[in-house]
């Protein structure tokens, strides 16, 4: 009995050279394995380079395209897309359904960039035809007021905050009566007061229409996003610009962020966008 046991000793310790010669294998195959994958890894990273590359090169290709389809615009395209002047609502009015692009995938109208800008460049030309007192700008929305308060002491046309004082402009028995030669309107909703003063004294309208506005009684109607400080900041910003040029006003206009606040580069915009696929 005593002789057995050494024997099964030295069974033990012939068979654990084994066992680590078998970890050891596994310990390889998983490096082997490892340095596979490393391989696998960075040659998916080349390959999505490439594709990054590739899809740069037909961005620009498809910027080009864009902007040659648009034309000349009164701002460069890219002020238009950074200030989401182009966004409307998932509410449609038949009002409005000519001046839609297309209906995003959440809903959401997208208004046609081209008509923005030339419908713009038309309340430009109109506005300038008058001398600032015989203009008045009506905007309940809090977004426009920083905006209109710098259009107003630069152009000297009377602009209405906050609150529109009912029957300025119908009642002659008012201290502060007086009769303007346009309105502008920011939203047909919010300044229906302003548009019906208008409207019964005869007084051409322009007015700032998203999508979910109703366009009955106005003049002239400019598409747009009327509920953003950008959007709306960019348009009295042109506004400003283009009534001082034609006016040959003195005074110095800010740049375009002092009116909308602070923006994202121009380069940061999205194909998407520019295309109309957003």
């Amino acid at each position: 009995m005593s002789k057995k046991k050494p024997i099964a000793k030295r069974k033990e310790e012939k068979e654990e050279p084994k066992e680590k010669k078998k970890i050891k294998i596994e310990e390889l195959d998983a490096d082997a394995e490892s340095a596979e994958l490393s391989q696998i890894s960075e040659k998916e990273e080349i390959e999505t380079e490439e594709e990054a590359l590739k899809r740069s090169l037909k961005d620009e290709d498809e910027i080009k395209k864009k902007k040659k389809e648009l034309g000349e615009l009164i701002v460069p395209i890219e002020d238009y897309l950074r200030c989401g002047i182009y966004i409307g609502t998932k509410t449609i009015m038949p009002g409005m359904k000519r001046y839609i692009y297309k209906k995003r995938a959440d809903g959401l109208g997208i208004l046609n960039t081209k008509l923005i800008d030339e419908k713009i460049k038309a309340a430009s030309e109109v506005i300038s035809q008058y001398a600032p007192e015989e203009i008045i700008i009506v905007c309940k929305r809090e977004a426009g007021w920083k905006a209109l308060e710098q259009l107003s002491e630069l152009t000297g046309i009377r602009c209405f905050l906050k609150k529109y004082p009912a029957g300025i402009i119908t009642n002659i028995a008012l201290p502060d009566f007086f009769e303007p030669s346009i309105v502008l309107v920011a939203d047909t909703w919010l300044d229906k007061n302003a548009l019906f003063d208008a409207v019964k004294k005869g007084i051409p309208v322009i007015g700032l229409c998203d999508t979910n506005n109703l366009t009955r009684y106005l003049d002239l109607v400019v598409p747009c996003n009327n509920k953003s400080d950008k959007s709306l900041g960019l348009i009295f910003w042109i506004l400003c610009r283009e009534y001082m040029k034609k006016r040959k006003l003195e005074g110095k206009l800010p740049e375009l962020e002092a009116f909308t606040g602070p923006l994202e580069p121009a380069e940061s915009i999205a194909i998407s966008a520019l295309t109309g696929s957003a």
